[in-house]
């Protein structure tokens, strides 16, 4: 009894000298200690937006992309505005004769118009309408004539570039138009001559009835010697031309032409006194 209790605490005491050399055997050294005072933890400060902050970002953003975006638009819009101006003054200077001065012209071309209007005033509805426009074409021609074809001219190019059929409609009304002022003239021509050889016809016969020397009162016989003055100027242009094709053929001075010889002027007849008829 008393050996089997002695038995019993040797045991656990084996077992306990065996752990505490197991737990001897298993720990780890110890770290030797720096004599050395250890630096200060580095602190790294990490940046956490806040959801407001975020949201501000975003819209500004956007507010930048939106007001790029308009600028480039409006650039875009001005550089086509100054475009249009750039081609509207060149196609003004290119209208506009430099030989012919817009300030009085142009303030006569108003006038004329206005004058038109004043005179259909009271006059039937087409006449009003008609006259002033009328007006304005005719003074514009005689008043400001190479602006006035230069501006036309751009008018029927235009309307050749977008409507051609207009265009050619208009062209052919054009001709017919000129057609009927040719014949309009040659019918005038021809009246005027036939109403001055009947004048000349009765001039005639009543100077052969009365004896009155009524052709060289009125001045009938002027046509001959106008008709003598342009056989001359004639033959001077064609001296002249021909003076000059010479000095350019032969590169030697050339003498001037002679002096055209001044046209015979009929000898007026010594007047008889006029029959007196009794």
């Amino acid at each position: 009894m008393y050996r089997a209790a002695s038995r019993i605490p040797r045991r656990a005491a084996l077992a306990a000298s065996a752990a505490a050399t197991g737990l001897v055997l298993h720990e780890q050294p110890r770290e030797k200690l720096s004599i050395y005072s250890s630096p200060d933890p580095q602190i790294v400060l990490v940046e956490s937006p806040s959801p407001l902050s975020l949201q501000i970002a975003v819209y500004r953003r956007h507010l930048q992309s939106t007001y790029a975006d308009t600028h480039a638009y409006v650039q875009g819009w001005v550089s086509k505005w100054i475009e249009v101006e750039q081609a509207v003054e060149n196609r003004v200077k290119s209208i506009i004769s430099p030989n012919e001065p817009l300030t009085p012209g142009l303030l006569y071309v108003g006038v004329s118009t206005l004058t038109g209007s004043i005179i259909a005033r009271n006059r039937f509805i087409l006449t009003r309408l008609a006259l002033p426009p009328l007006f304005l074409i005719l003074s514009a021609h005689h008043f400001l004539p190479e602006t006035t074809t230069n501006l036309s001219n751009y008018l029927g190019s235009v309307e050749e570039h977008y409507f051609p059929t207009l265009a050619q409609k208009h062209e052919i009304a054009k001709a017919h138009s000129k057609m009927g002022w040719e014949m309009l003239k040659e019918k005038t021509q021809e009246l005027r001559e036939k109403a001055g050889n009947g004048v000349v016809g009765a001039v005639d016969k009543v100077q052969g009835a009365t004896g009155l020397k009524i052709k060289e009162t009125l001045g009938l016989q002027r046509e001959e010697f106008k008709k003598a003055v342009e056989e001359v100027r004639r033959s001077v242009v064609e001296k002249a031309e021909e003076a000059l094709i010479a000095k350019s053929q032969t590169e030697a001075p050339v003498e001037p032409a002679a002096a055209a010889p001044e046209p015979a002027v009929p000898e007026k007849k010594e007047e008889k006194e006029p029959k007196r008829l009794v």
